[in-house]
């Protein structure tokens, strides 16, 4: 064939039209995401809702008592990768149009139609299939333009063109990397601009400045108190554990938020945000600990919680029913005695700072002694009942509604010269309290009180422990802790389903 300057030769795309719908699909993600952030609105937050939904209960377990937070993690990754696809098809049809394997009007296409069409059906079809999961103009936005973003730069088929030298230049493989680029450009920029989409979490170390001069003294003095332990947690945790059914938090609107007592009392009460604020504030520390948490796992954590006494809200509604089933904004529910919740705290205030997103903003439930699954966040509804029923998690197997099991965790083992070994962590009991830690450096065979902290103000609270000896070569460390009332921690070892973990934590430590 003879070919002159100024020659266009249209040839199929490099790659499968398919590839190109997947790089759009990833982008139109990534618009969303850099549009919204990781909330609600976010195209992959009701895919993630979709995969809990249909996942089997043995699956969940296996994520919650194996995996843990990676457990979480994956699954929000799978929706990710399963919401890429799904726009990927939302932008199939615009591929296809650019690509000539769907051809538009002669007409159109003499004018430069074939890349108009592609573009404008991608994006509009993408933004569609956004506004419907979220039904958010913003999201479906950045959505259909992150998609229309990157059939633009494909821009359809390859084109040839004969340059002055009688060389062919090859445009459609630099338009196919270039679209692929975009798409990951995008999905870069939006976390570089969105980060994790979460407000940080209010270290105890750190005292606000314009706190409650009560506040402050409470943070000062377990600072204070904390033992000095290299690598160590302070008795107010510097990174606090979360555990959701979603992966995406709710947004609340605390303008809009009200808190409703209804059910089986006298009168049902509603209650705004600044009816909350108004009412006298009171200060806690308080431990959770989730129920899925292993037996020397991480998720137990402490703060100083601010808000109000559930016994002030429910004497106005005069409860007439033994039970109670409270309910969030992220259609979690829990039941439970309603003689567990009276003496409970709803706050809206953690370590001197307004509550943040990933824990219940704008209020949440703090069930003293109780396991973290009751802790209800983002606390919509308390509603009394007469009978038995079931919650959240009870309906997957698991019975987490009861009082914590006593537990002393072996976070920390610090080896000095000499031979000297130094073992700490922290123990909880619930409303029990902690009495004293006992430590075996020989396997079982003898035991030893170890250093506790001072107990901090509250009747849910744990405490810190340390022990130093001195060793030689591998040996087995074991603790155990005995509550308040004098009674041994359970030595029998369990898993955490379905009513919390169980045993005495054993580490095998050796001198390096």
């Amino acid at each position: 064939m003879s070919l002159t300057r100024g020659t266009v030769v249209r040839v199929r795309p490099w790659l499968p039209p398919v590839s190109v719908a997947l790089a759009a699909g990833l982008a139109a993600v990534g618009g969303s995401y850099l549009s919204v952030g990781r909330r609600p609105a976010f195209v992959a937050a009701p895919v993630d809702r979709f995969v809990l939904v249909v996942s089997p209960d043995a699956l969940v377990t296996f994520a919650i008592t194996e995996l843990g937070t990676l457990g979480h993690q994956v699954a929000f990754l799978t929706a990710i990768a399963l919401t890429c696809v799904l726009f990927g098809l939302a932008a199939l049809p615009g591929v296809l149009i650019l690509g000539g394997r769907v051809p538009v009007a002669d007409v159109l296409a003499l004018r430069g139609g074939t890349t108009a069409a592609g573009v404008v059906t991608g994006t509009v079809l993408s933004g569609a299939v956004a506004f419907g999961l979220t039904g958010s103009p913003v999201s479906s936005a950045g959505t259909g333009a992150g998609a229309g973003l990157v059939l633009l730069v494909t821009a359809g088929t390859a084109r040839l063109e004969v340059s002055e030298g009688g060389t062919l230049e090859a445009l459609g493989r630099r338009r196919v990397l270039g679209a692929v680029g975009s798409a990951i450009g995008l999905s870069a920029l939006g976390l570089l601009v969105r980060g994790s989409g979460e407000e940080s979490v209010p270290s105890g170390l750190d005292v606000p400045e314009d706190a409650r001069p009560e506040v402050r003294e409470l943070l000062t003095r377990a600072r204070d108190q904390s033992l000095d332990v290299e690598g160590l947690e302070p008795l107010v945790s510097t990174d606090f554990y979360e555990v959701d059914i979603n992966n995406v938090n709710p947004d609340v609107d605390r303008g809009e938020w009200t808190l409703s007592i209804t059910g089986a009392v006298e009168e049902e009460v509603e209650y705004d945000f600044a009816d909350i604020q108004a009412m006298d504030v009171e200060d806690r520390f308080v431990t959770l600990r989730c129920v899925g948490d292993q037996l020397n796992g991480r998720q137990m954590d402490t703060a100083l919680w601010s808000g109000v006494p559930v016994e002030a809200l429910l004497e106005a509604a005069n409860p007439d029913g033994d039970r109670v089933v409270m309910r969030g904004a992220d259609s979690y529910y829990n039941e439970f005695p309603i003689e567990a919740l009276w003496p409970g705290l709803l706050a809206y205030r953690m370590n001197g700072r307004p509550l943040p997103r990933a824990h219940g903003a704008p209020l949440r439930a703090l069930v003293p002694g109780h396991w973290g699954e009751i802790n209800v966040k983002w606390l919509t509804e308390i509603e009394v009942r007469d009978e038995d029923t079931m919650g959240y998690w009870e309906h997957r197997g698991w019975h987490g509604t009861g009082p914590v099991e006593t537990v002393a965790k072996l976070w920390q083992v610090n080896r000095h010269g000499g031979g000297r070994v130094e073992v700490a962590g922290h123990a909880y009991a619930g409303t029990r309290g902690i009495d004293a830690v006992e430590v075996s450096t020989d396997g079982g065979d003898t035991w030893v009180e170890a250093e506790l902290s001072e107990p901090l103000p509250g009747e849910d609270v744990w405490r810190q422990w340390r022990h130093e000896y001195g060793a030689t070569g591998t040996h087995d460390v074991i603790v155990r802790a005995r509550d308040g009332s004098g009674d041994l921690q359970i030595p029998e070892e369990d898993g955490p389903k379905p009513d919390g973990a169980t045993g005495w934590v054993t580490e095998t430590v050796g001198l390096q």
